[in-house]
């Protein structure tokens, strides 16, 4: 491990070396503040996100935080798990900023700029909410699509809406129009990019009665108008083989147009044999079902739309080669160009998608293809656990253990076990000691599911704490077994900042400040 010091950092920045610069604070913290071009890691999701974010064990990489004391507790994990080139910013953030060094707010900033970007320049429809409410209640022939993912439109949508994935929109929207001609179409996210990207791909396609809906369901929410909760209209329509010839169309069009170039299933195989030592991102946009049914071996699963939308916490290195696959080359393409368009320099689909792998008599693989973390299976078999009712029997007893609840703030408010102390995992080794002075002291350590809650024991067995048991089967266990269950923050102090809160789960005052935000990212582009 070594340090950087923050000239060099931005020396290297400045110059578009190939580096992955990965910042492991908390998301709140990083939203409040980032260096621009940082990639969000939270600490606690490294050995499940890192491999795939940094494909490349041998690329540069360096890590930062406010100080550089979780910076360098995640450096140790890289270079167990292999990475060979670990920096940790010297001073972290803090040094970055009283240097007057370039700073940044937001979540998923790069998307959200371009999506601003092109609002402005490619001058893309939008509605407000009360006039689209307006028009809806004089009847109006119109089809709302949100465009976000099947799991946000059924937490909360505009009434009547259905959901059509951005990735999925110029698919699909062939059937869509055939079935209503007549309807004007209005195109809806959370808040504003999704809205822009998905009206800006139909209007480039050369629809014309189309509009975003400006700020989305927030809008929706700030305008004095009521979502709908529980919606479950996620079927998709299948295109007929006119409609899905006109996506094809559509897309080697934008493909040729923004540099989106073609990989055979030999090239293709060929980066992946290659990938230890030039970073190469595979990635598979169709739907999770698709996905699941057959999909080319090293791929992992993305919808195209939230490929686009989470760049920054999907592709840290952004010189490495983007390789991305469908059913053809319709969605592939289309994301790809979407891709380009956002600044990635090497962008290739797999010409023909899965069919065309299979087809030359390369095998496809089923199911989730989803990773086990890394240290996982090493730490179930170090560490004992406890079943449920052996650790309610063991909280009757004198002197029980300390229970330590490792998951996120919103799981841990969700329920715990009584008594059970919040210590998020990504700062366990900085806080444990002041809970649990006496290593000799047994504690049980929970989670949602035991996942984390096997890391986090295998840490402080390290630390050198003698008596670390889990809970296994984590809170869903508990409550199975129905264990008393205590809700809320008991016993945090400070307000946590792990975790996010998204669309209506804002206040007012914070969802005005963020769509302004978004909105303002816009105003360089204006001419």
């Amino acid at each position: 491990m070594r340090e950087i010091a923050p000239v060099t950092l931005q020396h290297l920045l400045d110059q578009g070396s190939t580096l992955a610069l990965l910042d492991v604070r908390e998301n709140g913290e990083y939203n409040r503040a980032h260096i621009p071009g940082a990639a969000p890691l939270p600490r606690r999701l490294i050995e499940h996100r890192v491999q795939r974010l940094v494909p490349d064990r041998e690329v540069e990489v360096v890590l930062c935080d406010d100080t550089g004391i979780r910076a360098r507790l995640a450096a140790k994990t890289l270079e167990a798990m292999g990475y060979q080139r670990v920096s940790v910013l010297d001073g972290g953030l803090n040094r970055w900023a009283s240097e007057n060094r370039p700073t940044e707010w937001g979540i998923n900033v790069p998307s959200k700029d371009f999506g601003e970007m092109v609002e402005v320049r490619e001058h893309v429809p939008t509605i407000e909410a009360r006039e689209l409410n307006e028009r809806l209640r004089r009847g109006e022939d119109i089809v709302i699509l949100d465009t976000r993912t099947p799991e946000e439109f059924r937490r909360f949508c505009i009434p009547g809406g259905r959901n059509v994935p951005n990735g999925e929109l110029p698919y699909r929207i062939g059937e869509i129009v055939r079935e209503r001609p007549d309807a004007t179409v209005i195109v809806n996210c959370a808040g504003r990019t999704r809205s822009i990207i998905g009206t800006r791909a139909l209007q480039r396609m050369g629809l014309t009665n189309i509009a975003g809906l400006k700020n989305g369901t927030s809008g929706w929410v700030l305008a004095g108008l009521t979502l709908e909760s529980g919606a479950n209209r996620t079927d998709l329509p299948t295109p007929t083989a006119e409609t899905r010839a006109s996506a094809e169309a559509y897309a080697r069009r934008v493909m040729a147009e923004d540099g989106v170039s073609l990989a055979t299933p030999e090239e293709v195989e060929a980066l992946i044999a290659a990938a230890d030592k030039n970073p190469v991102y595979l990635v598979d946009i169709r739907t999770q079902q698709e996905f699941e049914a057959g999909h080319v071996p090293g791929f992992w699963w993305c919808p195209g739309g939230q490929a686009v939308q989470r760049t920054d916490e999907l592709m840290a290195i952004k010189s490495a080669r983007i390789v991305l696959c469908c059913d053809g080359i319709a969605r592939a393409g289309i994301t790809g160009s979407w891709l380009r368009q956002m600044g990635f320099p090497n962008v290739s689909i797999l010409d023909g998608g899965a069919p065309a792998w299979a087809a030359s008599g390369r095998p496809l693989e089923s199911g989730s293809a989803e990773a086990e973390p890394w240290g996982l299976a090493e730490a179930r078999a170090a560490i004992r656990y406890l079943h449920p009712n052996e650790l309610m029997d063991l909280l009757k007893t004198p002197g029980p253990p300390q229970v330590i609840h490792v998951g996120t703030s919103r799981e841990f408010a969700a329920g715990h076990v009584p008594g059970a102390r919040w210590v998020p995992r990504g700062w366990l080794e900085p806080r444990i000691e002041a809970l649990v002075p006496d290593w000799t002291e047994p504690i049980v350590v929970t989670d949602e599911d035991a996942v984390d809650a096997f890391l986090a024991a295998a840490t402080l067995r390290q630390l050198g704490y003698h008596d670390v048991t889990v809970l296994a089967g984590g809170m869903q266990a508990w409550r199975a077994a129905d264990g008393a269950v205590e809700t809320g923050l008991s016993g945090v102090m400070d307000p946590p900042d792990d975790v996010l809160p998204a669309g209506p789960e804002r206040s007012f005052a914070d969802m005005i400040e963020y769509l302004r935000w978004e909105e303002a990212l816009g105003s360089k582009y204006a001419t």
